[in-house]
């Protein structure tokens, strides 16, 4: 005859079941969604970061391009932020993300399309006759000014420099003064190695980006009706340079 409780004995076994030693090991052991091989490890974080300042600053220059083609469609007064932002596809508070005004919007344009070119003038390589520089820069001009959208920038700046002088300054201080303080070191370098027969670009380097601002000029009044060969007037002015100039 059966004596005692059988719920008990059940019941026995059931908290015998829970505290065996397998199954607490079994529930300390972590998951294998809990591994450390699971889990993000840190190059898998710096992806969407990565994503994110790529996204960034192309939405940046998508904003600087737009400035700069409604400031060269409708003047830099007319220009406002809200066609900036209809032009580059963004929200007009995006672009306040970026730049604070107008203003700076300009400011960008100049430090990132004319600047580096100047620092490549700024850099030259040591001991080349002033000849092969000045040829060098006049081809660099073509290339990279003239033949770019770059070209729009300076436009703009002569047209509405008058107006807005504090843009005007910009370029000035940070584009045409470094330029020509570029060009008289070279210039004295070449005439200390006898290069030059007197001083005369060192005191008048504008004499040498002078055929530069014609071009600009031509391209936008009189380009549609008698087309420029503008690197062909760049060989000729060196050489209209150096025959009066060379020793």
């Amino acid at each position: 005859m059966r004596t005692g409780n059988p719920r008990g004995r059940g019941t026995r076994r059931r908290a015998l079941h829970r505290a065996s030693p397998l199954r607490q090991a079994a529930a300390k052991t972590p998951s294998a969604a809990k591994t450390p091989s699971a889990a993000k490890t840190p190059s898998t974080r710096r992806k969407p970061a990565a994503n994110r300042a790529a996204k960034s600053e192309a939405r940046r220059a998508a904003i600087v391009q737009a400035a700069l083609d409604e400031f060269c469609a409708r003047g830099f007064a007319a220009t406002r932020i809200d066609d900036v932002a209809t032009r580059a596809g963004v929200a007009k508070g995006t672009i306040y993300l970026y730049f604070d005004d107008k203003e700076a919007l300009f400011r960008e344009i100049v430090t990132t399309m004319l600047v580096p070119l100047i620092m490549v003038l700024e850099a030259p390589p040591p001991e080349i006759p002033i000849r092969d520089v000045i040829t060098r820069f006049m081809d660099l001009f073509v290339r990279e000014i003239y033949s770019t959208q770059r070209r729009n920038v300076l436009r703009l700046v002569m047209t509405e420099g008058p107006r807005f002088p504090e843009l005007a300054e910009f370029h000035y201080r940070n584009v045409v003064e470094r330029a020509l303080a570029a060009m008289r070191v070279l210039l004295a370098r070449a005439f200390a190695r006898g290069e030059l027969k007197d001083d005369t670009l060192i005191r008048f380097p504008q004499l040498i980006v002078a055929p530069g601002l014609v071009a600009i000029v031509w391209s936008g009044l009189f380009d549609r009706f008698a087309p420029l060969d503008v690197a062909a007037m760049m060989r000729a002015h060196i050489d209209t340079l150096f025959e009066g100039c060379a020793p």
